[in-house]
């Protein structure tokens, strides 16, 4: 956890900006990061690593990032500055809009699996990150002049989209640890399951095991939102 002497948002507080054109620049620091955690996650960054892929020095990295709190912080609002959703249409269904915003955001946390990881840890506080989260109360407020209520129903939405796209990365890296597909999990632990169906002591989880469908990751992920905004929109408009 970061000190709270030196949050990583000073760094948002300080002139950032630079009179010449130096080798190395805060983007390409920040871009070198990104690269490094997507391949090998955040454990894998440290100043030295990404001086080492730069072809520089540790110390000209400090010039511009003072601590890996910061790097973070930057690296975590460059994405969202990527990722910006079109603006607000007035016009468009406040439930599409959240769908959609929802849907992004699920493509850039799988983009970037250590995102789900640092979202969990610490939240951050850029502009880009700033901006989405205006935007998406903008939304909402199309509903309800409630800002506690939007702040819930805005929470509420993220913790969905964080939430399954943590189980869905768990259960790829838990396929990439083991080799084993989930098919071939299924077809590995077979023998007991038939010996559980066949007790008939479980017959609602028999049932799911011979006659349900398997949604893939996709169809689970678009259930729960469907289901949450239903929900959502209940709780807006109230009794």
């Amino acid at each position: 956890m970061p000190s709270p002497k030196n949050p990583p948002t000073a760094v948002w507080m300080r002139d950032r900006s630079t009179r010449t054109r130096p080798v190395v620049t805060e983007d390409k620091i920040v871009r070198t990061a990104i690269a490094i955690a997507d391949a090998e996650g955040l454990d894998a960054l440290s100043m030295r690593r990404i001086a080492s892929e730069m072809g520089s020095g540790t110390t000209s990295l400090y010039r511009h990032v003072a601590s890996k709190d910061e790097l973070i912080e930057l690296m975590v609002d460059a994405i969202h500055g990527e990722e910006a959703a079109p603006p607000p249409s007035p016009d468009e269904d406040w439930r599409d809009e959240l769908a959609g915003l929802a849907r992004r955001s699920r493509v850039v946390l799988l983009r970037h699996p250590w995102l789900a990881q640092q979202a969990a840890r610490w939240p951050t506080l850029g502009p880009n990150v700033i901006a989405r989260a205006d935007h998406e109360l903008g939304v909402v407020s199309r509903m309800t002049n409630d800002p506690t209520l939007a702040s819930l129903v805005v929470t509420t939405l993220n913790t969905h989209v964080l939430g399954a796209v943590s189980a869905e990365l768990a259960e790829l890296e838990t396929q990439r640890s083991t080799g084993m597909t989930e098919g071939e999990w299924r077809g590995w632990v077979g023998a007991y399951v038939r010996q559980v169906v066949e007790s008939g002591r479980y017959p609602h989880f028999n049932r799911r095991v011979l006659e349900a469908a398997d949604p893939d990751f996709d169809a689970r992920f678009e259930f729960g939102l469907d289901c949450l905004l239903t929900g959502l929109e209940a709780a807006l408009r109230g009794p």
